[in-house]
């Protein structure tokens, strides 16, 4: 029996599929707190997190970042990102259309 709704691989595409959403309405309080969840799930090292943070200026941007990192990480991060999202602001997460 499946715990989840969707498998791994399609966590990616999600992920991918709501990236105008996120961008648009994630607060720059929440791309700190997932960076740092997926740094301490070693999905980021420190120079990766540093990246975002520092050279992206606008929170928008920070946001693609964020996005575009973990899709290129591949569906095992993107499933993490998917988890700590929902854990961080389940309100967003249903709003963007997501349920695990």
């Amino acid at each position: 029996m499946f715990c989840c709704v969707w498998t791994v691989a399609d966590q990616n595409d999600k992920l991918k599929a709501i990236r105008p959403g996120f961008v648009e309405k994630s607060s720059k309080e929440l791309i700190n707190q997932l960076l740092d969840d997926l740094l301490g799930d070693k999905i980021f090292n420190d120079g990766e997190k540093d990246s975002i943070l520092e050279e992206k200026k606008s929170r928008a941007d920070k946001a693609r970042a964020l996005i575009d990192s973990v899709c290129r990480k591949g569906d095992q991060a993107s499933q993490k990102m998917m988890v700590h999202f929902q854990n961080r602001d389940p309100t967003l997460f249903s709003e963007l259309g997501l349920s695990i």
